[in-house]
């Protein structure tokens, strides 16, 4: 899924006039898009001069760091190794979870595309 890199948009508009869903709109004189109503097409990219539009895998490591930090606040909560063991066994399930859901939806998707 594409995102604005703010700090990299200039406010030019462009790929506001260019999304065919009208996805996207200036906030604070920066591009931003309602994933809500983006196709994912990929005309943003394209289009964008500054190249701020960008590609959701380049936030990999960003939400790796924030879910690390989520984790490690939550697990100061917790005072005995043991606690802290047990806590840290019940986020692999969390996360192990979110995996099958992504996995599973992923098949599914894969499936219907198969069907086309």
């Amino acid at each position: 899924m594409p995102w604005v890199k703010e700090e990299d948009c200039v406010g030019c508009g462009t790929c506001v006039e260019e999304c065919p869903v009208d996805a996207i709109s200036m906030e604070n004189e920066k591009a931003h898009i309602d994933m809500d109503f983006c196709i994912r097409c990929g005309t943003c990219h394209d289009v964008c001069p500054e190249e701020a539009v960008r590609h959701d895998s380049e936030k990999i490591p960003i939400e790796i760091e924030a879910n690390m930090e989520y984790t490690n606040r939550l697990m100061r909560n917790f005072k005995t190794k043991e606690e802290k063991r047990e806590f840290l066994g019940r986020m692999i399930k969390h996360f192990n979870k979110e995996k099958a859901v992504a996995e599973k939806t992923l098949e599914r998707v894969k499936m219907l595309k198969d069907q086309m």
